[in-house]
């Protein structure tokens, strides 16, 4: 196991080199990456699941289920945006009607 100030260490380390790589992404890069984000986030569910099924006391069972409901937030909310900004390159022919009939 991960001693305490290893796994701080680690994780100050990643949010350091996560902020400076998305910092430097040019803005016409965002919708693909956004896009290819949610794999790393359906990732982060299966981890979170796996950490609540392996969870043995009750505030390891609660931590893991906030976990899993963040994550999955995070993945459905990840494919909503870029549903929403794939829609703005269509055509106005192209788009969906409204109310999601089809006639």
């Amino acid at each position: 196991m991960i001693d305490g100030f290893i796994a701080i260490y680690i994780f100050m380390l990643a949010a350091f080199t996560g902020y400076e790589v998305i910092s430097r992404v040019p803005v016409i890069l965002h919708t693909p990456l956004m896009s290819g984000s949610n794999f790393v986030h359906g990732i982060v569910l299966v981890g979170a699941m796996y950490a609540l099924f392996h969870a043995s006391s009750t505030l390891e069972q609660v931590i893991g289920f906030i976990g899993v409901v963040l994550a999955a937030g995070n993945a459905v909310g990840g494919y909503v945006v870029t549903e929403r900004m794939l829609e703005m390159f269509k055509s106005s022919g192209q788009k969906k009607p409204a109310g999601g009939h089809h006639s």
